[in-house]
């Protein structure tokens, strides 16, 4: 049995009392807290359990995963941090369920990693590169912890293979009730995953970095241009959510990133749009997107051409 998602116009509709505030996890405003040194060095400290008086710089890196329009790419935040110590950390918040996201986060942390070597460079130059998930989906099925970090280790003995790839995973659904002790990192996922106010206040006022937050996110909240720019994200998240609901309500087990494959053609385009920006992202040229897109959605050269031309 399929359960319709609940969807409602606004998130102000069942707390019509309460004053409007974002929601961390919609793109939007996660970019707009991370644009904080403060904020930012707090929560990369409490993934990597440090103080975060120890991180001397951050620098945000320019990304192109940032889209003009809110139906060019659903869910995917992507900020590019620099340490102080040339450690480069990619993290990203996913909103909506992502197929494949072990390969997507795996390519893009060992071409970051490889990135930073050219021609007659040295192995010694490589830095370390960090890649970090906060997904608002529930991801890693063995186990229901809802923070995990990966490293490359023999399988024996556990011995550490390299510390130059690390993966942190932080599963926002699978927080719950949770009576463990507080630290840094549980903080800032209950402040992430807060949808009140209160939530929002409560953690604030145990963690000056997260108060640094808190404070961002009442400014943009109140700011009307932002909150237009909020509730089109937003808007886009539930028309896609609603479009996975209907796909399967018709009998499709593929999501959207794939194509349907039968019935609805506005899901199928999507599924195809998605598919070219993801490749252009990527760095593939145009023909490779073509010759993909024939064979991923059984297209002809001419429909798949003018797919291309019409999402690139």
């Amino acid at each position: 049995m399929i359960n319709s998602p609940k969807i409602s116009n606004n998130q102000t509709e069942n707390k019509k009392m309460e004053p409007f505030i974002m929601y961390p996890t919609v793109d939007f405003c996660f970019k707009e807290l991370m644009c904080s040194e403060k904020a930012r060095k707090g929560l990369i400290a409490a993934f990597l359990n440090l103080n975060p008086k120890e991180i001397q710089e951050t620098v945000l890196l320019n990304t192109n995963l940032r889209k003009e329009s809110e139906e060019e790419k659903l869910g995917i935040l992507d900020v590019r941090v620099l340490m102080h110590d040339g450690t480069q950390i990619d993290l990203e918040m996913q909103v909506l369920p992502f197929r494949c996201w072990e390969e997507r986060t795996l390519f893009y942390t060992c071409k970051m990693y490889t990135d930073q070597i050219i021609s007659g460079d040295n192995y010694d130059v490589l830095v370390k590169c960090i890649h970090i998930s906060i997904l608002d989906f529930k991801f890693l099925k063995d186990t229901d912890e809802w923070y995990s970090c990966f490293h490359l280790r023999e399988d024996k003995r556990g011995s550490l293979y390299s510390e130059k790839l690390e993966f942190h995973v932080l599963e926002l659904p699978k927080l719950g009730d949770r009576s463990e002790p507080e630290n840094e990192l549980l903080q800032w996922a209950k402040f992430l995953n807060g949808k009140r106010e209160e939530d929002f206040k409560a953690m604030a006022e145990k963690n000056e970095y997260i108060n640094e937050a808190y404070q961002i996110l009442k400014n943009i909240s109140a700011d009307d241009r932002k909150r237009i720019e909020y509730e089109s994200r937003e808007k886009a998240i539930r028309d896609y959510n609603h479009l996975i609901y209907m796909a399967k309500k018709e009998g499709m087990e593929e999501g959207i990133e794939k194509g349907i494959e039968r019935g609805m053609e506005k899901g199928r385009e999507t599924g195809i749009e998605v598919f070219i920006q993801d490749n252009l992202e990527e760095g593939v040229i145009q023909e490779r997107i073509v010759e993909k897109l024939q064979k991923r959605f059984n297209l002809d050269y001419n429909s798949a051409e003018k797919f291309y031309e019409k999402y690139k």
